[in-house]
């Protein structure tokens, strides 16, 4: 019986920590973007005690707990730690998880991707291209066009009225 429970508990060890092939992080050296480079001070400064834990900490917010999880206005929902554009409301949708949920960015090279293997299991974790902040995670149960679901914490993000929002 011990024999049993003791392979039991390495083959599952070495699943919750084998890399899936099929996750590949982004090379993150070559980002159109300036990074934004501040000490946790500045950071803790700027940022709310939540906000520092999730964008700075890679924390997580609790499900439906967020202002921005079933806000529905037309607009752009930007990094609330440098206010780069990350999210366009018209891909925006109800995925019933309690985080505001997206099937793609504004624009491709305005995230990064890494990967995370912080609860066992390997995960691709998304973050600002600008400052770094970490936003959420992206899986592949998402609706179409893209299948994929960014679920990203309200507290990582700002909305801005589409006739606010700055034209380049």
């Amino acid at each position: 019986m011990k024999f049993i429970l003791t392979v039991t508990s390495i083959l599952f060890f070495l699943s919750c920590t084998t890399k899936n092939p099929s996750l590949q992080a982004q090379d993150t050296n070559h980002s159109k973007y300036e990074k934004i480079i501040k000490s946790d001070d500045e950071w803790k400064q700027e940022l709310n005690a939540l906000e520092y834990k999730v964008l700075r900490k890679a924390g997580t917010e609790r499900a439906f707990t967020g202002d921005l999880w079933d806000h529905k206005e037309d607009g752009v929902y930007t990094c609330r730690g440098c206010a780069l554009p990350l999210f366009d409301s018209k891909t925006k949708f109800k995925s019933g998880t309690g985080w505001p949920s997206y099937y793609e960015p504004i624009q491709a090279d305005n995230i990064e991707l890494d990967i995370d293997y912080v609860i066992g299991y390997a995960r691709k974790e998304v973050h600002c291209a600008r400052c770094d902040g970490h936003l959420g995670h992206v899986f592949d149960d998402g609706p179409q066009p893209t299948g994929l679901r960014y679920c990203i914490n309200s507290v990582s993000l700002d909305f801005v009225e589409r006739e606010r929002v700055e034209k380049p």
